[in-house]
């Protein structure tokens, strides 16, 4: 028997002065199986980065022919691929053809020992930023995870903020690996 998804439910405010979105959303969000309470965290949290009124969740783990977050424009054109962890260059390289911008956002303790191998091979991929999500802000989100969450995301000059409904608090520090 397969296992099923966990169902979350999320009301999410983002404040992010840096791009001048205010907007709150309540997203429904399955989490696949084979997902932890990190990778979902980060998806929230690569949600929140790039907000927009056409952003959605895609089916990255359940289909490999989507994002794990994207954004699409009124013709189903890909505007912005966003995939979570370390796929492999042919993956990266495969969305990099597919949208007009590409973010990975990798959440390990060693992002380096992932994204300096295949480097190289992605010079050409001037569409592509990889960011790395420092482990501990990662862990401290994971501890935030309810089935039902309210969650803060506030983003002023570079610095990330969340905060649940308890009133507890993360800093999550983002670093660029490559790109913008």
């Amino acid at each position: 028997m397969a296992l099923k998804s966990t169902i979350y439910k999320i009301a999410m405010q983002i404040t992010n002065m840096d791009t001048h979105y205010y907007e709150d959303h309540s997203i429904t969000l399955a989490s696949h199986p084979s997902e932890n309470e990190a990778r979902l965290m980060v998806r929230l949290l690569a949600f929140a980065l790039n907000a927009s009124e056409s952003l959605k969740f895609g089916n990255g783990l359940s289909d490999p022919n989507e994002a794990d977050v994207w954004e699409k424009d009124l013709t189903g054109d890909v505007k912005l691929w966003i995939d979570m962890g370390q796929p492999d260059e042919k993956t990266i390289l495969k969305a990099c053809g597919k949208s007009e911008k590409v973010k990975i956002y990798s959440y390990t303790r060693s992002p380096n020992l992932w994204w300096d191998p295949i480097s190289t091979k992605l010079t050409r991929a001037k569409n592509l930023t990889v960011y790395a999500v420092n482990a501990d802000s990662v862990d401290a989100l994971a501890h935030l995870v309810d089935r039902s969450m309210n969650l803060l995301f506030s983003i002023q000059d570079g610095e990330i903020w969340v905060r649940d409904e308890k009133e507890n608090s993360v800093h999550v520090i983002v670093d660029v690996l490559y790109g913008e």
